[in-house]
């Protein structure tokens, strides 16, 4: 048998079976070493410690940061339901608070009406609502949510507060339409109730932005007519029930005519907040209904 010569240039190659047979005799010497010794326990841990740990802290570190962000959004989302309730609360509570002001203010007008209806008892009267009025900023005019359906007329007189408002100038089947003496076209004839002397009260809007209306022709020879006074309609008044209190005299004056004095009141009745009204249903009879 002749000997194996390598040629020049060729490379050396291991047999796949001696190869095999060589690292299952290298893997076999290394599990012995691992079970048997700390060889490789101490190159394994600093690539352990070099490699994984690091890595180990930074997904802790990354998961406490998720966790805190976590607790701080249900929080936060707690914190805007118990919001969203309270606000519900709040608004609840405004709801029934305003309900309750405005049936304060309706029951304190009921009272003022029914005291008026108890100082004009001998009158048939009847309580009507203020549906809407005219553009200014007081009750000039005003339409009430009763009319011919309900027995209102023409001229009735209707009150409210502690007096004379004014009357009904025209009617519908369901309203009805009021002048009130603050009106530029309103006039009446009234009556100092302490010394029955007559008078005019003329409305004058100019003059109700102080507060305040006309009256003229008062003939005050004694002169005991004074500042406080009231004034009420005359029996002479050709639309107007007597003794219907207009106002109080506030200003009084000497005519330059020496015969007469003439000067302001303040009504009665607040022409700013009207909200319902007594309508009189008797009409004041006149001298052309009795002949």
């Amino acid at each position: 048998m002749s000997p194996v010569v390598k040629r020049k240039g060729e490379k050396f190659t291991l047999p796949s079976k001696y190869l095999l047979f060589i690292l299952t005799i290298l893997c076999a010497v290394m599990m012995l070493l691992t079970f048997n010794t700390d060889f490789l326990s101490g190159p394994l841990n600093a690539v352990s410690s070099f490699l994984i740990v690091p890595f180990q802290n930074g997904v802790s570190a990354a998961g406490s940061e998720l966790t805190a962000k976590a607790k701080q959004l249900a929080q936060v989302r707690e914190l805007l339901e118990e919001n969203a309730r309270l606000q519900e609360q709040v608004d609840s509570l405004t709801i029934e608070n305003t309900t309750l002001q405005q049936n304060r203010f309706e029951l304190n007008n009921l009272r003022e009406l029914y005291a008026l209806d108890s100082q004009y008892e001998d009158y048939e009267k009847t309580g009507a609502r203020i549906i809407s009025k005219d553009s200014g900023n007081w009750f000039e005019t005003f339409v009430i949510n009763k009319g011919s359906d309900d027995g209102i007329q023409v001229d009735m007189n209707v009150m409210a507060g502690s007096g004379l408002v004014g009357r009904i100038t025209q009617v519908g089947p369901s309203w009805a339409k009021v002048v009130s003496i603050i009106s530029d076209e309103s006039s009446l004839s009234g009556m100092v109730l302490s010394t029955s002397d007559n008078l005019i009260v003329s409305g004058d809007l100019i003059s109700y932005g102080n507060g305040y209306i006309n009256f003229n022709m008062l003939q005050d020879d004694a002169g005991a007519v004074v500042v406080g006074d009231k004034i009420v309609t005359s029996n002479i008044s050709d639309k107007y029930l007597p003794g219907i209190l207009v106002g109080y005299i506030s200003s009084i004056n000497t005519d330059s005519n020496n015969l007469t004095k003439s000067g302001t009141l303040t009504p009665a009745v607040d022409f700013t907040h009207l909200q319902e009204v007594l309508v009189i249903m008797t009409k004041k009879q006149t001298v052309s209904d009795i002949y």
